[in-house]
């Protein structure tokens, strides 16, 4: 089965790279940067600020459906370094996948909910005990719920996890066969304004609001001046996007197929601030990967630390 949904990874991968790609302004580069992404994600969040072209490198694209398949992909030396949330690092690490994270972003935790139907009996978390609830495995959703749970003093034990993507968890949301939705923008307003969700329980309390860049060690050896440059070319486009948010929504929307209404409601809540990785940082992320390893989610002794890679943080003053 692992080798099968490597192949598929691999696959996929391949596929997407030979997306348009933003060339060097030297005929000829020898260095390709393969980035991988998500809809809306970091191809078209630089291409709407104007950062896209005039690298000194070239650089491809790979869509995958969220952060774990990515990291799965970057771990197999498909692409060299893309965009995720807090928790798909933890799993990956727990793998003892081949990765460093190089940059982080912080962003409103509001974003994050747990969503029940709008003529749901369930009033409270509490009310989670026993119902069939839909998450995204090693997404930062899923750490969302655990936290949301064990402050209830629940365990997953205690529910019935719908170990699903976003697009297969919308569909048994919209269509009756769970009982809730744990998820991150812009589901989250597309669940509320489309399919008339109510917000059980946001992030506030719950999440770090933390999100990461990812690369590959080799990539981070042998690219790395590509990598930097490709670092402050996105520090410099979130920062871009704070300040644009109806541009960026605009964007957004076109991208993902979204109504207009669910990009500009969702956007104050998805644009993150470049952040340095810093000792609370990593002591955020420890404190996830301990509660994993408590509910028997990842295997113990994992420190975090020992995949990140500090070299990048200059970039966040140099971006602004």
């Amino acid at each position: 089965m692992k080798r099968a949904l490597l192949a598929a990874v691999l696959l996929l991968a391949a596929a997407a790279c030979g997306a348009p790609a933003a060339e060097s302004g030297a005929s000829g580069a020898t260095v390709t940067l393969r980035v991988g992404d998500q809809k809306a994600g970091a191809q078209a969040l630089l291409k709407a600020a104007g950062l896209l072209d005039g690298a000194p490198y070239k650089i491809t694209f790979a869509q995958f459906t969220s952060g774990p398949p990515l990291l799965e992909a970057i771990n197999a030396g498909a692409v060299d370094i893309g965009g995720v949330g807090n928790t798909p690092p933890i799993f990956a690490a727990a793998a003892n996948s081949k990765i460093k994270i190089v940059a982080a972003y912080k962003q409103n935790v509001t974003g994050a909910a747990v969503v029940v139907p709008a003529g749901s009996t369930i009033t409270s978390p509490a009310g989670l005990k026993g119902k069939k609830i839909a998450v995204a495995k090693g997404s930062s959703s899923h750490h969302h719920l655990l936290s949301v749970l064990k402050k209830e003093g629940l365990t997953f034990s205690d529910i019935q996890p719908q170990y699903l993507q976003p697009a297969d968890a919308l569909a048994a949301f919209s269509g009756g066969t769970v009982d809730a939705w744990t998820i991150w923008e812009p589901f989250t307003s597309q669940a509320i304004l489309q399919h008339k969700a109510k917000v059980l329980v946001d992030g506030t309390g719950y999440v770090n609001g933390l999100n990461f860049t990812v690369a590959a060690p080799e990539a981070v050896e042998s690219k790395t001046d590509a990598v930097r440059d490709y670092l402050t070319r996105l520090a410099k486009a979130r920062d871009w996007a704070l300040t644009h948010k109806p541009e960026w929504a605009k964007v957004w929307a076109a991208e993902t197929g979204l109504p207009q209404e669910v990009a500009d409601a969702a956007v104050d809540n998805a644009v993150s601030s470049p952040i340095v990785i810093d000792d609370a940082v990593i002591a955020s992320e420890q404190d996830m990967a301990d509660a994993f390893s408590a509910e028997g989610l990842i295997p113990g002794g994992l420190k975090f630390a020992g995949f990140v890679d500090q070299r990048f943080n200059d970039i966040v003053g140099a971006a602004q």
